[in-house]
């Protein structure tokens, strides 16, 4: 359901099978978080102001008294979760995730769904450094090339760079759409799949826009504030179908062989396997690939949108969709949520 056309519909959906997804037991939930974790808190001012900036993200014409209580609760389970993970370190746009959750299935339950996330999904994000948040955004420019080669070399032309989907990956789109059903619609979508489909997301929605890019002034100052700012009526639905074929037809493991293999076991992709076989009871991935292959088999392959028109990959492309490749696209899936691909370079302006 949380892949199919229109997610999971509702919010009290959302309460029971979000927390399957993430292997969370509803009848084992932690006990509500306490104000004393304020005391001494080396994150506790920034979340407080983050919190109190995030007045956009909570539903119009709220009561103010109904709002406050919310952002006290947003703010104790954000610190909650880092007390409990010393591991993982405060990120600015991390709020913008955990209030999501809290919205849709309160305080309780919230807190044990982030913190699980925030462990796997979210790790990443969560070091003292940038370096693995630079690694996930420079997966965006490979899936763009195979998908559209004209619109990459112009970027790359422009020097955009990827900064400007950053906010985009690391609140999974809460911070910079104005629908809440969308970003809930979204969050279906990403808990349900590899750590990676948001960067898929992510480049759809380039490759959507195509040609606003390509009208576009090819310098880095134009480029990026096209795509900085996101449109808010995207046909979400068209785009998650199209993400999903991306991650099955060009796999983090396939792209991840142009760039040289480096710190794999760092990332959250690579802790993947330990995940998923802690919920073999939900296999997303696998209903991706299925559907996929069930829709090339109805259509003609010269028909596809997603090929790359360079000869030697258009020809190997073509035949993994008319031969036995249907079943290593299929074997690429699983490998890519078991493997984990190292950085590429990441090119970002100065």
């Amino acid at each position: 359901m949380a892949i199919s056309e229109g997610g999971l519909l509702t919010d009290e959906i959302r309460c029971k099978v979000w927390p399957k997804l993430l292997s969370v037991n509803t009848d084992e939930l932690p006990p509500l978080p306490g104000k004393e974790l304020r005391e001494d808190n080396k994150d506790y001012q920034q979340v407080l102001l983050d919190v109190r900036r995030s007045l956009r993200r909570f539903p119009p014409g709220m009561p103010d008294d109904q709002r406050e209580g919310l952002q006290e609760e947003l703010i104790d389970i954000i610190l909650h979760v880092l007390q409990r993970n010393p591991q993982l370190h405060y990120y600015q746009g991390y709020h913008d995730i955990v209030v999501t959750f809290l919205l849709v299935v309160g305080d309780r339950l919230a807190t044990a769904l982030v913190e699980k996330l925030s462990t796997h999904h979210l790790r990443d994000f969560m070091d003292p450094t940038m370096d693995n948040t630079k690694h996930i955004l420079n997966y965006l420019m490979p899936i763009i090339d195979q998908v559209n080669p004209e619109v990459h070399d112009f970027m790359q032309s422009a020097e955009v760079g990827t900064i400007f989907a950053l906010s985009w990956l690391i609140t999974w789109f809460g911070h910079v759409l104005s629908d809440f059903r969308h970003v809930v619609r979204l969050y279906d979508f990403f808990l349900a799949c590899h750590p990676l489909m948001p960067i898929y997301f992510a480049a759809v929605i380039v490759l959507y826009r195509e040609q606003e890019v390509l009208d576009c002034e090819c310098d880095m100052a134009s480029v990026h504030h096209l795509l900085s700012q996101i449109p808010q009526d995207l046909p979400y639905e068209t785009l998650i179908s199209r993400a999903g074929d991306l991650f099955v037809q060009f796999p983090p493991s396939e792209l991840a062989r142009e760039a040289e293999q480096q710190q794999a076991e760092r990332t959250a992709a690579s802790t993947f396997k330990d995940f998923e076989l802690a919920s073999v009871q939900q296999r997303p991935d696998t209903v991706l690939r299925q559907r996929f292959r069930e829709r090339l088999r109805g259509e003609e392959r010269t028909k596809s949108i997603l090929t790359k028109p360079r000869t030697n990959r258009f020809v190997k492309l073509a035949v993994m969709g008319l031969t036995v490749a249907l079943g290593a696209a299929a074997l690429a899936v699983v490998k890519s949520a078991l493997e984990w691909a190292p950085k590429f370079e990441l090119q970002i302006f100065p």
